[in-house]
């Protein structure tokens, strides 16, 4: 299993796997011509890549690698899909005798880049479990924790890439928390997040704390729907839960940055089993794979941090995937907006609800988080393509502006 570095991705939103995984594909054909004359590019999307990839900023993403060293057109083919994966891209260079090169890559979810020949995946592999069931049985002999099972695969300098994590987590709440205006894209669509932040301030008890929980999930999720710079967890969509979370801990209850950062790599552990094991990409799995994992993260974290066991732990982050099971990914007009945005507010409170839950408990229970990610994954590749980011079934296509 490769590193939680693969979870935890620093860039600029709305989709990691619509603006980021282009953008790093057309940075890599660009090392790849090397020195070879280009007159002229030709990039062709296909799948869903291509039916969302107006709303998710894609040819801007491409556009802007590729513009300044040769005009470069852009193809839509969303009624095509290439077997590997839906989000396929093929990138061509022309020079003055023709095609002088041509790579076809997939962008399969986290920012992450595939196709026949190599797996971002599989570059680097530090974990030597890659199922849940096996880490918790582990730590159990051991008597580990699920982050310091992470520190002693990673190595100690992953605290330092969790700090910077942490830090462009907190930025984006607080962004988000300072920013009004409508949120480009055409749906007009105002920001909420600051709304629901001086709104909470004159309420008490629970009901304070979950517009609380709201404000800053929205304020993070805002955010990336303007392109701006988040940490995809697991990934630009769901960007929103985990900080959520982890803020209103820090804020409410005063839990220090040290214990957050041990969260973050529990949380990055669970993220990573699914990833490993079956996707975080909407275009594969549906939103369950997005909003689900990063509900699952985030309960992890929480856990953890209110003095779970793991075994609780593990429930926590079972129940928040298991109860998003079967989500579809239909966003109005491609964009990162509808229903993305209430989703990652909805999830983080979730999340709380699935930490609660497993808290009363002692940590026992029928199934299993491995076994939710199988039925995950099944259901994922069940759901028709309608529901898989192409925004032509579902709410996409019932959405009347």
């Amino acid at each position: 299993m490769e590193s939680i570095r693969q979870i935890y991705r620093i860039g600029h939103g709305p989709s990691s796997s619509h603006t980021m995984g282009p953008m790093r594909a057309a940075k890599m054909f660009v090392k790849r011509i090397g020195d070879k004359p280009v007159t002229k590019f030709a990039v062709t999307l296909y799948g869903s890549l291509a039916a969302t990839g107006k709303g998710h900023f894609t040819d801007v993403a491409i556009l802007d690698v590729l513009h300044n060293i040769a005009p470069v057109e852009i193809i839509w083919k969303p009624d095509v899909f290439l077997p590997f994966h839906p989000n396929g891209m093929r990138f061509e260079a022309f020079g003055d005798n023709g095609l002088t090169d041509a790579w076809t890559v997939f962008s399969i979810g986290g920012g992450t880049l595939a196709n026949e020949e190599f797996n971002e995946q599989q570059v680097e592999h530090v974990y030597d479990k890659s199922s849940v069931s096996e880490i918790l049985e582990w730590c159990d002999r051991k008597g580990y924790s699920y982050w310091e099972y992470v520190e002693m695969c990673e190595g100690k300098e992953i605290w330092e890439y969790l700090e910077e994590v942490w830090t462009v987590m907190q930025r984006a709440v607080k962004r988000g928390l300072n920013t009004e205006g409508v949120i480009p894209g055409g749906l007009g669509l105002p920001r909420k997040a600051l709304t629901y932040y001086v709104r909470s301030a004159g309420m008490s008890g629970s009901i304070r704390s979950r517009g609380l929980i709201y404000s800053y999930a929205l304020a993070v999720a805002e955010e990336n729907a303007c392109g701006g710079k988040i940490v995809t967890a697991p990934t630009c969509g769901s960007c929103g839960v985990m900080p959520a979370v982890l803020y209103h801990l820090k804020e409410s209850h005063g839990v220090t940055d040290q214990r957050i950062l041990r969260a973050l790599a529990t949380a990055g552990l669970f993220g990573n089993v699914v990833r490993t094991n079956a996707s975080v990409s909407g275009a594969e799995v549906g939103c369950q794979g997005e909003v689900g994992v990063a509900c699952a993260m985030a309960a992890a974290a929480s856990c953890q941090l209110f003095g779970g066991t793991i075994a609780q732990i593990e429930y926590a982050a079972e129940m928040g995937l298991e109860h998003h099971l079967g989500l579809t990914c239909d966003p109005v007009c491609g964009l990162v907006q509808i229903p993305c945005i209430e989703r990652n507010a909805f999830a983080a409170a979730r999340a709380f609800d699935a930490n609660s839950y497993a808290n009363f408990t002692d940590g026992r229970h029928r199934v299993s988080f491995d076994q939710v990610v199988e039925v995950m994954k099944r259901t994922g590749h069940d759901l028709p393509s309608l529901y898989k980011e192409t925004s032509r079934g579902g709410l996409a296509a019932n959405f009347d502006d």
